[in-house]
């Protein structure tokens, strides 16, 4: 019914026990008895005015003077990839149930908050972060907040648009003054031009709702998608919203500012990361160790069990990195970030610390790691025992490698990119948002191709937490700058696969010749192992990543090496993993149509899809 009946109904649920009568069916004298602060229905009506009369929904529990307001927030605007990586349903929205008194509402207690989406029943982690965040709000705003208050913020904006009022004086110069939208609010694309040639969908806001969201309004031109760059959000999108159209849409707004940029933002203590090339696709604790202590005191890290055993590939492949980056002569330079790991005995000191590193107390503990396979096969718990006699912090290490993996990675199904011959294959999304963003933005602009990038497997440890830069000119860069400075590519095999074998002490870079001698002697030796084996089974590994990369001027191109000195113009999208010396290919170009073709049926298949 509508709010100014008898009783409200609600068509949602987060799939609670509790009796349909007493959820739903508040009737007759039951209902009339109860007095409903007129607030609230004002604040009602707001959200469903601005965004849509399914944004919000209400229950009342009898004759306690409790009512659940549930507020619907839009998240279509995330993408396949990111919401993916983030375990949201973005075909869903997600709810924000807030308890509040019936009668008293703004006067009463703090309302409490839960934070969910019907159809996510597990793993939903990003529920977790949006609930702390939105109960700091809270705590925050009802410390000055009241009926009375509210009303006097609310009747400062009716005077404007009275006939006397200062919006009748200043509408014929002011433009700003839009109508409220039924849809959530990101930045409008301020340039007719720029809209036409980018051929993207108008997005709305409503700047006289949004005059406090800096973050959607400070460079619309580069601001246009729903992500604020990480390198100008800073403390905007925690700006607080306006009051003037009640407190229900005031927390809507704030939900709408905030979940974009979740990832930029620590899990525990909802501060910046600090991390030295900003932030990542996934949401992670930062490196402070005080959050540090909370991610473990919290138990959030008690997802290592499900992570092994539903991506035991994946946690494989993290280990093997680990375990390469830290026998490494470099390890000092390229072991980035070093754990940050909570001591069992101890739970007040760090048994590794960033502060103090201790490289062969870490190998000692990585040693004992049992292999996943061996995981797979016996009960968690009973492995982690075992560990545990092994090496008290061997099961904690191991937490730590799968959940500061800040990278998007699932293994591909038999639905894999063929010409690559290995078993072992990847998708990689390690952009964030803002970063993903951008890419589309300069994608539409200038169009995009693939690429392969080698690195040695040394290097991936860090590079899966602190994204693929540029490493010219810095301690980062081991194999020089030839052609200048920036990201190295190249659309031939060959020429990838000779990189990814440099390391450990091997500077030279093989022929393409040589390579070629290889991928023969590898596939026509009868194999002792099979090339459809589950997981890693040599140490002795080789890996390329395929990019994609923008076709801008900016991307230079000698011969088939190129460099993209802009970061931003390159996004990983696979990753392939050889082991005992094996390549593949070394005739691959992948800007033979064929290659591309097969490739963007791979991506249709898993980026979109997955």
């Amino acid at each position: 019914m509508d709010i100014k009946g008898q009783y409200w109904t609600d068509d949602d649920s987060d799939g609670d026990n509790e009796s349909e009568e007493f959820l739903y069916g508040v009737q007759g004298t039951c209902a009339a008895d109860l007095y409903r602060h007129p607030q609230l229905d004002a604040d009602i009506e707001s959200v469903k005015e601005i965004y849509s009369e399914n944004s919000a929904s209400v229950r009342e529990y009898g004759t306690i003077d409790d009512v659940d307001i549930d507020l619907h927030v839009n998240i279509s605007f995330l993408d396949e990839e990111v919401s993916t990586a983030w375990k949201v349903l973005r075909t869903e929205p997600i709810v924000l149930r807030l308890r509040f008194s019936l009668s008293q509402y703004l006067d009463g207690p703090e309302p409490s908050i839960e934070v969910f989406q019907p159809s996510n029943k597990e793993g939903f982690g990003l529920g977790l972060q949006l609930k702390k965040i939105l109960g700091m709000f809270t705590s925050q705003q009802w410390k000055h907040l009241s009926n009375d208050f509210l009303k006097t913020q609310q009747e400062k904006r009716h005077s404007w648009f009275k006939s006397s009022g200062t919006i009748k004086k200043f509408r014929a110069g002011l433009s700003i003054f839009s109508p409220i939208p039924k849809s959530p609010s990101f930045p409008i694309i301020q340039d007719s031009m720029l809209k036409g040639k980018l051929g993207v969908p108008e997005l709305r806001v409503n700047r006289l709702m949004n005059r406090s969201i800096s973050c959607t309004m400070k460079n619309p031109k580069v601001e246009v998608f729903g992500y604020p760059p990480s390198t100008q959000v800073g403390g905007h999108c925690k700006n607080i919203p306006t009051l003037e159209y009640g407190f229900l849409v005031q927390i809507m707004k704030y939900a709408e500012q905030r979940i974009p940029t979740l990832n930029e933002y620590c899990v525990v203590c909802d501060e910046q990361h600090v991390f030295q090339n900003g932030s990542m696709l996934k949401p992670a604790v930062c490196t402070r160790e005080l959050c540090v202590f909370s991610f473990y005191t919290l138990g959030v890290m008690s997802g290592a069990a499900e992570e092994v055993a539903t991506g035991a590939e994946v946690v494989d492949l993290l280990v093997a990195m680990c375990r390469a980056a830290l026998e490494s002569p470099r390890k000092s330079i390229i072991f980035e970030p070093y754990p940050s790991v909570v001591d069992p005995s101890d739970p007040k000191t760090l048994a590794f610390n960033p502060k103090k590193k201790n490289y062969e107390r870490l190998q000692k503990a990585l040693d004992s790691v049992m292999s996943i396979r061996e995981m797979t096969q016996g009960s968690y718990l009973e492995i982690k025992k075992q560990m545990d006699k092994l090496d008290p912090l061997a099961h904690p290490l191991l937490q730590w490698i799968i959940s500061s993996n800040r990278s998007h990675i699932v293994k591909l199904p038999l639905s894999r990119l063929k010409f690559m011959h290995t078993s072992h294959q990847f998708l990689l999304l390690s952009s964030p948002p803002a970063k993903e963003a951008r890419f589309r933005t300069a994608k539409k602009l200038y169009g995009s191709t693939f690429a392969f990038h080698g690195s040695h497997i040394e290097n991936w440890h860090s590079i899966l937490r602190n994204g693929l830069v540029n490493a010219s000119y810095t301690k980062l860069q081991l194999h020089g700058a030839a052609y200048g400075k920036g990201i190295y590519l190249s659309p031939i095999s060959s020429i990838s696969f000779g990189y990814s074998g440099m390391g450990k002490g091997q500077h030279r870079m093989p022929s393409k010749d040589e390579l070629v001698q290889r991928y023969n002697r590898m596939n026509t030796i009868p194999q002792t192992r099979s090339i459809q084996s589950r997981f890693l089974q040599s140490r002795n590994l080789n890996c390329i990543a395929l990019c994609e990369v923008i076709t801008s001027k900016d991307l230079q191109k000698h011969g088939n090496i190129w460099v993209c000195p802009v970061s931003d113009h390159v996004c990983t999208r696979f990753f392939f993993v050889y082991e005992d010396g094996q390549v593949g290919d070394a005739n691959i170009n992948t800007q033979d149509p064929k290659i591309q073709k097969e490739i963007m049926r791979v991506i249709g298949t898993q980026v979109y899809t997955n």
